[in-house]
């Protein structure tokens, strides 16, 4: 598994200038192969803007910026990878509030360096995202940038009124219930980081990342729970608020105590992990449950349940439950494996922090 971009690039290839095609030129090439599948979608790409209709439904809409030197390293995040997550991280927002998605915006600022063949590989993982997850690439727009490469998308969905999750609906006595595993895509990054700087100190040496396997595709390629939200429709089970974790475990649960008005008792014990991330924590000398509390980039989806709904997800493989809603005023606490209660802290992701 090589993900260094220098190392798996073809110098013998050809390279063509994105000034050769222009703007407008850019987008019909990169687009040419974008088909409509939903029938909510009248007008796609084309025209001045695109036309959709959801006959009466409720819409949500959500956008997402992607930042080179922020968000991405393009030293090993292919550019296919990097298309392929950047629509992802915008469904998962969608399905967080129990919606389908149907439909996503995307607009690329793009430096000189870049050329057609390079946004060519990141709209191959655009297109094989929007394929996967069954979503029309209906618009966007594409300019010259300074400053490297930067996306923005924009997803739509739709949901019955009555099907709207939250973050504000928890109840004290509520579940707590998390999707999957968590921690691991912050440890894939740890891992790439670390073999991008042996890389700069012997450009020869070759990453032997298969061991790492898991943890990095959560990573470079992370997957929107989708298939949370069909599950829980198929058992009849409606969230009473709903969060997807992309800032970190602790993070999330306090947005969903503030904007419910609750308290919460989170149990360390209970916190899903993945054999590999327990194994790479060891590794790195790092304690797993900070990593599972404020890692980030998991993109599993955090809910609260009643607990007359417990039955129904009880011994469900993609569920756990990891603890349970409680007065405001008993506060926000980890239960730790010793039943010490400790105040919950967000120490997620802060793109502000330095």
């Amino acid at each position: 598994m090589l993900y260094f971009c220098r190392m798996l690039e073809d110098k013998n290839q050809s390279k063509t200038a994105l000034s050769s095609l222009g703007e407008f030129g850019l987008i019909e090439h990169l687009t040419t192969q974008f088909k409509i599948n939903n029938k909510s979608t009248i007008t796609g790409i084309g025209d001045d803007a695109a036309i959709l209709n959801f006959k009466g439904e409720s819409v949500v809409v959500t956008t997402d910026f992607l930042v080179e030197g922020v968000h991405f390293d393009l030293s090993y995040m292919p550019l296919k990878h990097l298309g392929y997550k950047a629509v992802v991280v915008n469904l998962s927002d969608v399905y967080a509030m129990n919606a389908k998605a149907s439909q996503i915006t995307v607009s690329i600022a793009v430096s000189n360096r870049f050329t057609l063949e390079a946004m060519e590989a990141l709209y191959q993982g655009i297109q094989t995202a929007a394929k996967t997850y069954g979503v029309d690439v209906v618009g966007g727009d594409t300019t010259s940038s300074i400053s490297g490469l930067t996306l923005s998308v924009s997803a739509i969905g739709h949901v019955k009124a009555s099907k709207v999750v939250k973050r504000n609906g928890a109840k004290s006595n509520d579940l707590l219930v998390i999707s999957g595993d968590i921690g691991a895509a912050y440890l894939g990054l740890q891992v790439l980081e670390r073999e991008k700087e042996v890389f700069k100190v012997n450009p020869k040496n070759q990453p032997e990342l298969e061991r790492y396997s898991y943890i990095i595709e959560r990573q470079l390629k992370p997957e929107a729970r989708k298939d949370i939200v069909t599950l829980l429709n198929d058992l009849k089970v409606q969230p009473t608020s709903m969060i997807d974790i992309s800032d970190g475990l602790s993070s999330e649960v306090i947005h969903l105590c503030k904007q419910s008005g609750v308290g919460c008792d989170l149990y360390e014990e209970k916190i899903p992990l993945d054999p590999q991330v327990i194994s790479t924590c060891e590794e790195f000398n790092i304690d797993s449950t900070t990593i599972a509390l404020s890692g980030g980039e998991d993109y599993e989806l955090l809910m609260t349940i009643s607990q007359a709904d417990y039955p129904k997800i009880k011994g469900n493989p993609n569920l756990t439950v990891i603890g349970h809603m409680t007065e405001k005023a008993s506060g926000i606490h980890l239960v730790t494996r010793a039943q010490e209660k400790i105040p919950l802290v967000a120490q997620g992701w802060n793109g502000f922090k330095s």
